[in-house]
């Protein structure tokens, strides 16, 4: 399949699912074990707060390619119009491309970049 054909929300939607699995996999292996304590951490990474703030620092260190794939997922007509919203989402396009690509350096690169920012920020 050409995934340059899917909308922003259709690689949003697949990239939010990876990106949560990716974390909470993640989470897991630091060793949580508590429901409400890998709830709490998890919010840290897939907030869409979170993930609009790792997709502006992350910003110069896209490809050409993966800015416009961001950008798709930012123009997607969603419901909810706030800016935080549209960057998250962008985010997640940019995510569910790479994982639909099988482009695992960009992917790990990017995860341990934002994994490296979270912890940094405790």
């Amino acid at each position: 399949m050409n995934y340059n054909l899917l909308s922003g929300g259709d690689l949003a939607f697949i990239g939010d699912a990876y990106y949560e699995l990716y974390i909470r996999e993640y989470l897991i292996n630091k060793g949580i074990t508590s429901l409400k304590r890998l709830h709490n951490e998890s919010v840290k990474y897939v907030s869409r707060t979170s993930q609009a703030k790792f997709i502006n620092i992350l910003m110069p260190e896209l490809l050409e390619e993966e800015i416009d794939i961001y950008k798709r997922g930012r123009n997607y007509n969603y419901k909810d119009k706030t800016s935080e919203y549209i960057n998250a989402s962008g985010f997640e396009a940019l995510i569910g491309y790479l994982y639909l690509q099988k482009d695992n350096i960009r992917l790990d690169f990017f995860m341990n970049k934002i994994i490296k920012m979270v912890e940094e920020n405790e």
